[in-house]
């Protein structure tokens, strides 16, 4: 049974939480944050309850549901690196703190399995890209942006949002990560605060300290050039299908800006390689 979390304050203000991209309705009440349900809303309390009984701090802790329905997560507090991103964001330290971290959330969810009954969303079909990967190999948040990570006094405490998480392999979750926080982008693409980083620097350093094998290194940017081939088609096919805040960010030149990336990429793989 779901457990209907008791309000402390029912007269408490809620506060909306802004700047993502897909999630609406997002508030804040007291030191509690509220989501709308969705089809990743049961198996992501799973994964969730699971960090939380393995010890794996860096996660908002699921409390139940509110009377409308909606979850009730721990606030996680701190700052997140923004939009546009703090100059702090860019420190080589935050990096390495990040590459750790995911490194023990990737840990802590080997062996993590929904119980009978409960699913992870099934993925939309793109007939245009298979899958970057054959077979995954663990739950991973595989959304780790500038804004899905809370930190305090430069180091990073916490990963939120998790809406994202399901299936999937290490490799591709750290070329997700990298895909924000190298960034894998052209210069003139990115952020100030990111625009003069050394990329592949970066990429070598973060790699270093999550402890990434050989193996994993050499498809690295293999994985990164499979992952944007299907990017670029999925989002476009969540534009049309589900709208709202997918359709925004097409519009706003998402997909243009995924095949500049993947371009980029193509053309500096001498400098990019772990």
């Amino acid at each position: 049974m779901t457990p209907t979390f008791r309000e402390p304050d029912p007269a408490a203000a809620e506060v909306p939480l802004l700047g993502g991209d897909v999630t609406e309705g997002l508030v804040r009440i007291g030191d509690t944050v509220r989501r709308p349900p969705g089809p990743h809303s049961e198996p992501v309390r799973h994964l969730l309850l699971h960090l939380e009984n393995v010890g794996f701090e860096a996660a908002p802790r699921w409390l139940g549901v509110d009377a409308r329905g909606r979850d009730v997560l721990t606030f996680v507090p701190g700052e997140m690196g923004g939009r546009p991103i703090h100059p702090w964001a860019a420190d080589e330290e935050l990096l390495v703190g990040i590459a750790r971290l995911q490194r023990r959330l990737h840990d802590a969810c080997e062996g993590f399995t929904l119980p009978d009954g409960v699913h992870w969303p099934e993925r939309a079909p793109v007939p245009e890209a298979p899958m970057p990967f054959a077979a995954p190999e663990l739950v991973c948040h595989n959304d780790l942006t500038v804004e899905n990570v809370i930190c305090r006094d430069g180091r990073p405490v916490g990963f939120i949002d998790f809406d994202l998480a399901r299936p999937s392999t290490r490799l591709f979750d750290i070329v997700t990560t990298l895909r924000y926080w190298a960034p894998m982008s052209p210069p003139v693409d990115r952020d100030p605060a990111f625009r003069d980083l050394d990329a592949g620097g970066r990429i070598r350093l973060f790699c270093d300290a999550y402890g990434l094998d050989d193996e994993r290194r050499a498809d690295f940017l293999g994985m990164a050039d499979r992952r944007w081939h299907r990017s670029y088609f999925a989002m476009k096919r969540a534009a049309v299908e589900r709208g709202g805040g997918w359709a925004r960010m097409w519009a706003e030149g998402v997909g243009d800006q995924i095949l500049r990336d993947r371009a980029w990429a193509r053309e500096n793989v001498a400098d990019l390689r772990p």
